[in-house]
C-alpha cells in the first residue's frame, strides 16, 4: 500500500497522541494571541488608503500639516413656529458660558444665525487629539442638555461629528453586542439540532472560536507587514466561525458514522482524515486563493481583509487536521453525549449509515429522471435572478443613510436645513510653489464666486470664503458646499462641474500647481471607479486558480469548469437579489431600511470572494462523495443519488449555521451590514439547496462518464478508494429508469 496522504498522517498521530496534540493547539492559540496582543496594531494610514483624485486631495491636505481640531456646534432652533431671537441670543450667552467651563473646550465661537433666522449656531472648537473627540465629546453633550433644560421653550442641541461618532459608536456598539449574544447560542442550537448530542455540537464551535482568537494575534503581527483597518477583526471572526463549523462538520459527521459502521476510533479518525480531512483542505485551499484575489484590488481595506481572512482559514484548516482528530479520539463514543432523546432519534446513524433523508431524495428526483428539462428551467430561474445585476449601482453610504433613531442625526438634519453649508461639501485641495500662494488665494476666491450662483452649490457666506493656507504658504484648502444630500445626482453634478471645468478653469494657469477635488461624494465616485476597474483582475485570478485545483484535486477538467460555472451563477444570482431588495423600495418596512438606491460600493467585491471561497465547501465535500462512489465502481447515476443525499445532511446543517448567523447582520442598523447580511444568507442559501441539489446533479447526470474526462497527464494512474463499505444502493425512486 503507497505512503499515507499528509492528512491522514497528521491526523493519525494526534489521535494516537491526544494530549499532546491538544497541549499544542493550546500553546499555539496562545502564543499568537499573547504575540499579537505584545506586538500591538499597526493601523493603516491616509496615505495607504489613496484612491484616486480623492486620495490625491487628501495627501494634499495632509501635506498642508494643518491644525484641524475637532468642532462641535450648539443648534437653536424654535420647538414651533418662528424662532424668538432674544431667547435665543440668551440661551446661546448661556450655552457659551457654561461650556467655557467644560475640560476639553478649547474656545467657543460668535453665534451665527442663518439666513432665514429660523436657528442660531454656536461653534465650538475642541482640544486634544481630533481622532480621540468622538471619546472626549460626552461632557460637552452634558452641559448642553442642562442649558435645553434652563430653555425649555427652544430647542437646543449639540450636533457635530465628534457627537455623530459618538452616537453611531453607541448604536454600532449595541447591534454587535446583540449580533454576538445572538450568533453563538443560534449556531449551539442548529448544531444540536444537527447532532442530536451536545459534545458533538461543541466541538465545531471550539474549533471555530480557538480558531478566531489564534488568528486575530496573527493578523495583529502581520499587520506591521500590511497595516491593518477597523474592520480587519469583524471579517476574521465573520469567516472564521464560518469555516471552522463548516469543517468540522465535515469531519465529525464523517467520524461518528465510519463509528457506527464498528470501526474502532483510531480507524473511523484516519478514514475521516483520508475523506473529509481531504476536502476540507481542498475547499480551504480555495477560499485562500480566493481571499488573495483580494490583494490584486491594491486597495489598504482588501489587503488587511485578505491577510486576516487567509490566516482564519488556514489555522481552521490545521485545527481540523490535528487538535479536531486528539479530541474526537480522546472522547471516543462520548462525543455523542448527552443526547437529546428525540433529535439523537432522527439524527443517529443506523446499521452504519445515517439517518436515511426525505426531503433531498424528492428534490433530486427531476434532476436524476430528467436532467436536461431540469438544468435549462434551473438555469434559467438563476439568469432572471442575476438579471437585475446588470444595473447595479455603486455608492458609499452618506449622512443621509444613517438611522434617525438618534439625536445627533436628528439635529443634524435641522443644521443642514439650516445652514447648508455645514452638510456635504467638496474639499478643493491646491499644491504649489509659495511664491504663487496669492495667485492660488485670487483664484480660489475666483472659483468660490462662480460658485456662489450656482444652484448645483450653497449659497456664498456672507464673510465670505474661508480659505486655509498652511505655514509654509505652499498648500491652499476651500471647502465647496452643495446643498444636496451626497448620494444624490446634483452632488455628483456638482462634483464633476467642479473637476471637469470651474477648477481647471480658475488654478490651471498657475505655474507648478498641482490641485484635485476630495469630499465624501468624491470619495464615493472614485471607490465605485476603482471597484470596477479591480473586479474584473480579481475575478480572473480567482477563476484560474481555482480551476487549476479543482482540476487537479479531482482529476477531470469538466468537474472543474463546472465548478467554475455554478459558483458563478450563485454570485450573480446574490448581485441580482441585492439589486432587487436595496436598489428598490418594497423591502424597507421589512428590513427597517431607507433605499440609498445603490448598493455600497465595497460589497461586490468583497461578496465574490467570499462567496466562492464559501461556495467551495459544499461543492468539493458533495463531488468528493460522488468521486468515492464511482472509485467504487457505481455507476454515474447512482454515484450522483448517493454523494447528493450522503451529504444532504451536513450541507444542509452547515448552510443553515451561516444563514442564520448572517441573517443576523441583516437586523443591524446600518446599511452596510444589512445588505452584507442579506448578501450572504441569500447566496449560501442559494448555493446549498438549488446549486447542490438542482443543478449539480442535473449536470453530472447528464455528463455521465464525461464529468471525470481529463488530460492524459492529469489521469491518476492507480485508483485506491478509501477504505470504507460500500453504500446500500440508492432508492430506486431516486436512480428511476435510464
Amino acid at each position: 500500500m503507497g505512503r499515507r496522504p499528509v492528512t491522514v498522517r497528521l491526523a493519525r498521530w494526534s489521535a494516537e497522541h491526544p494530549w499532546r496534540a491538544i497541549a499544542l493547539w493550546v500553546v499555539f492559540v496562545a502564543v499568537c494571541f499573547v504575540g499579537g496582543s505584545a506586538a500591538g496594531l499597526n493601523e493603516a494610514t491616509d496615505e495607504d488608503q489613496a484612491i484616486g483624485e480623492f486620495g490625491r486631495a487628501q495627501l494634499i491636505v495632509d501635506s498642508g500639516g494643518f491644525d484641524r481640531p475637532a468642532t462641535e456646534n450648539v443648534l437653536i432652533t424654535a420647538r414651533a413656529g418662528s424662532l424668538d431671537q432674544t431667547a435665543a441670543k440668551a440661551a446661546a450667552q448661556d450655552a457659551a458660558d457654561r461650556l467655557r467651563q467644560v475640560d476639553g473646550v478649547a474656545s467657543i465661537g460668535t453665534p451665527m444665525p442663518s439666513r432665514d433666522g429660523s436657528a442660531l449656531l454656536v461653534p465650538i472648537t475642541m482640544s486634544g487629539d481630533p481622532g480621540t473627540a468622538g471619546d472626549r465629546v460626552q461632557p460637552l453633550r452634558d452641559t448642553t442638555a442642562k442649558v435645553q433644560d434652563a430653555h425649555p421653550q427652544l430647542r437646543v442641541e449639540q450636533v457635530g461629528g465628534p457627537s455623530i461618532d459618538k452616537a453611531l459608536d453607541d448604536t454600532l456598539g449595541k447591534d454587535f453586542k446583540r449580533a454576538e449574544l445572538l450568533s453563538l447560542p443560534v449556531t449551539l442550537a442548529i448544531l444540536i439540532i444537527a447532532f442530536g448530542a451536545l459534545i458533538a455540537a461543541g466541538v465545531p464551535v471550539l474549533l471555530a472560536l480557538s480558531s478566531v482568537a489564534a488568528a486575530m494575534g496573527l493578523s495583529t503581527l502581520a499587520s506591521h507587514l500590511v497595516p491593518a483597518t477597523d474592520t480587519t477583526a469583524s471579517v476574521i471572526l465573520l469567516i472564521g466561525m464560518a469555516v471552522g463549523v463548516d469543517y468540522s462538520l465535515f469531519y465529525v459527521r464523517r467520524e461518528r458514522e465510519e463509528r457506527a459502521k464498528g470501526r474502532s476510533g483510531l480507524d473511523a479518525v484516519e478514514i475521516a482524515a483520508e475523506t473529509s480531512g481531504h476536502a476540507v483542505v481542498v475547499s480551504g485551499t480555495a477560499v485562500i486563493i480566493s481571499m488573495g484575489g483580494l490583494l490584486l484590488a491594491q486597495d489598504a481595506i482588501f489587503s488587511s481583509l485578505a491577510v486576516g481572512s487567509i490566516l482564519v482559514v488556514a489555522v481552521a484548516v490545521i485545527g481540523s487536521l490535528t487538535v479536531l482528530p486528539a479530541l474526537l479520539a480522546k472522547l471516543g463514543r462520548w462525543v455523542d453525549r448527552p443526547r437529546v432523546p428525540l433529535l439523537w432519534r432522527l439524527t443517529a446513524p443506523r446499521n452504519g449509515q445515517p439517518a436515511r433523508p426525505r426531503f433531498w431524495p424528492a428534490v433530486l428526483k427531476p434532476a436524476l429522471r430528467a436532467p436536461v428539462a431540469t438544468l435549462l428551467i434551473s438555469v434559467a430561474l438563476l439568469l432572471a435572478l442575476a438579471a437585475p445585476a446588470l444595473g447595479m449601482k455603486l455608492k458609499f453610504p452618506g449622512p443621509e443613510d444613517v438611522p434617525r433613531t438618534t439625536a445627533a442625526m436628528q439635529a443634524y438634519d435641522r443644521l443642514t436645513a439650516a445652514f447648508p453649508s455645514n452638510g456635504t461639501s467638496h474639499t478643493v485641495a491646491v499644491r504649489a510653489p509659495a511664491e504663487q500662494a496669492d495667485r492660488v488665494r485670487a483664484a480660489l476666491t475666483d472659483l468660490a464666486g462662480r460658485t456662489a450662483t450656482d444652484p448645483l452649490f450653497a449659497p456664498a457666506e456672507a464673510d465670505g470664503p474661508e480659505i486655509q493656507v498652511s505655514a509654509d504658504r505652499r498648500v491652499s484648502v476651500l471647502e465647496v458646499a452643495t446643498p444636496h444630500a451626497s448620494r444624490s445626482d446634483e452632488a455628483s453634478r456638482s462634483l464633476h462641474e467642479l473637476r471637469e471645468d470651474l477648477v481647471p478653469a480658475t488654478l490651471g494657469g498657475i505655474p507648478g500647481v498641482e490641485y484635485a477635488v476630495g469630499g465624501g461624494v468624491a470619495a464615493s465616485e472614485d471607490y465605485a471607479a476603482h471597484i470596477w476597474a479591480k473586479l474584473p483582475i480579481v475575478a480572473a485570478f480567482v477563476l484560474a486558480l481555482t480551476f487549476l485545483v479543482m482540476a487537479w484535486t479531482f482529476r477531470s477538467v469538466v468537474v472543474a469548469l463546472t465548478s467554475i460555472l455554478l459558483n458563478l451563477l450563485s454570485a450573480g444570482a446574490a448581485y441580482g437579489l441585492l439589486v432587487l431588495v436595496f436598489q428598490s423600495t418594497w423591502a424597507e418596512r421589512l428590513l427597517g431600511f431607507t433605499s440609498m438606491d445603490a448598493i455600497v460600493t465595497w460589497l461586490p467585491l468583497f461578496l465574490f470572494v467570499v462567496l466562492f471561497g464559501l461556495s467551495m465547501d459544499y461543492h468539493v465535500f458533495v463531488v468528493s462523495r460522488i468521486r468515492e462512489a464511482i472509485d467504487r465502481g457505481m455507476p454515474n447515476r447512482e454515484a450522483v443519488a448517493h454523494g447528493i443525499t450522503s451529504s444532504a445532511g451536513v450541507v444542509t446543517s452547515a448552510a443553515v449555521v451561516m444563514v442564520a448567523v448572517f441573517s443576523i447582520f441583516a437586523t443591524l442598523s446600518m446599511i452596510d451590514f444589512k445588505q452584507l447580511g442579506i448578501g450572504l444568507a441569500a447566496a449560501i442559501l442559494l448555493d446549498a439547496t438549488i446549486i447542490r441539489a438542482v443543478v449539480l446533479p442535473s449536470v453530472m447526470t447528464l455528463l455521465g462518464d464525461a464529468n471525470w474526462w481529463a488530460p492524459r497527464f492529469m489521469r491518476r494512474r492507480t485508483v485506491v478508494a478509501p477504505a470504507v463499505e460500500p453504500p446500500p444502493a440508492p432508492a430506486p425512486e431516486l436512480v428511476g429508469a435510464r
